[in-house]
C-alpha cells in the first residue's frame, strides 16, 4: 500500500503539477514586484520613484546595477523571467537568472540573516528545484522538446 502511493505520488503528472505551482509561485513574486516599479496602467514606463530607489541606498551598493542601469535591468528582468517561468519556456535560464537576482538582493540589498531566513531561502529553494528539474511535462519546454526529438 506505502509502495503504491509513493509510486502514484512521484510518477509524472504529479511532479508536472507540482513544478507548474513552483514555476507560477516563484514568478508571481518577481511579477507583483516588477509592477511596483512601473507607472500604474503601463507596461513598461518606469517610475521616478524607482530610478530614485535605484540611487538611493542601500540599491546603490550594488556594483554596476544601480542608479537607472539598475533600475532599467531590475524592471525589466522582473518582468520577462517571471513570463519564462509561467510558459515554462527557457526555464531553466528563467529560474537561474531568478536565483542570481535574489543572490544579489540578499547579499546587497537586505544583507540580514533574517531576511534570508524568512524570504529569500525560499526563493532560492524554488529557482534550485527549477534549475535541477526544469519546467516538467506542462512546460514549452517540454514541448519543444519533444517535437525537436
Amino acid at each position: 500500500m506505502t509502495r503504491r502511493l509513493v509510486r502514484m505520488a512521484s510518477g509524472v503528472v504529479p511532479e508536472a503539477i507540482a513544478l507548474l505551482f513552483t514555476r507560477v509561485a516563484l514568478a508571481g513574486i518577481f511579477w507583483r514586484s516588477a509592477r511596483t516599479k512601473v507607472e500604474e496602467g503601463s507596461w513598461l514606463t518606469i517610475k521616478d520613484t524607482t530610478f530614485f530607489q535605484f540611487s538611493d541606498a542601500p540599491f546603490n551598493q550594488v556594483p554596476i546595477f544601480n542608479g537607472q542601469l539598475g533600475a532599467y535591468v531590475t524592471t525589466y528582468m522582473e518582468h520577462f523571467l517571471p513570463v519564462l517561468l509561467v510558459l515554462g519556456l527557457a526555464t531553466r535560464f528563467g529560474a537561474l537568472g531568478i536565483l542570481g537576482m535574489t543572490l544579489v538582493i540578499q547579499t546587497f540589498v537586505f544583507p540580514e540573516m533574517a531576511v534570508w531566513w524568512q524570504t529569500h531561502i525560499l526563493w532560492v529553494a524554488m529557482a534550485m528545484v527549477l534549475i535541477v528539474r526544469g519546467g516538467g511535462l506542462f512546460s514549452l519546454d517540454r514541448l519543444i522538446g519533444h517535437r525537436l526529438g
